[in-house]
């Protein structure tokens, strides 16, 4: 089965069905010392920069969701990271996001991977949203079944 197609065409439904401008999966890479997250696949993207971030856990938006396990809401790009502090999420600079969410997609008890939605333009990402995203990564996605638990 070829994954990289399905997560691709999920993520476009999902993008249409809730309306996001992008919506991108982010998925952990084991590296010699640690673990990376690497962007995989976005819909709606302005480019293909995205396909080169390379992200440390504790870094970035899907490096704070992979180590916290805990979603990030952000209605307002410029009120939660302030201007100057941009260049530490490349993702939102790169797809220009002003307001975005993203969850923590949960495999066997383990963060595997992290789903982001988001908007060009401020408020658009509210508390309603982030519940249907949060709930969304619950029931699983590709081959990541969604479960905190064992």
């Amino acid at each position: 089965m070829n994954n990289r197609m399905d997560y691709q065409r999920e993520l476009e439904r999902i993008r249409e069905h809730f309306g996001y401008d992008f919506m991108a999966l982010a998925l952990v890479e084991p590296a010699e010392y640690q673990y990376v997250i690497k962007w995989k696949n976005a819909a709606g993207n302005l480019n293909d920069r995205f396909k080169r971030i390379v992200l440390q856990s504790g870094k970035g938006i899907a490096g704070i969701v992979f180590k916290t396990g805990k979603s990030v809401f952000i209605p307002s790009v410029y009120q939660y990271v302030g201007a100057d502090n941009l260049f530490n999420y490349p993702i939102v600079q790169s797809e220009k996001l002003k307001s975005l969410g993203a969850v923590p997609l949960w495999n066997d008890a383990r963060v595997a991977g992290v789903l982001l939605g988001g908007f060009r333009e401020e408020q658009l990402m509210t508390e309603a949203m982030m519940r249907d995203l949060e709930a969304l990564a619950h029931r699983g996605i590709g081959e990541l079944n969604g479960k905190e638990v064992m």
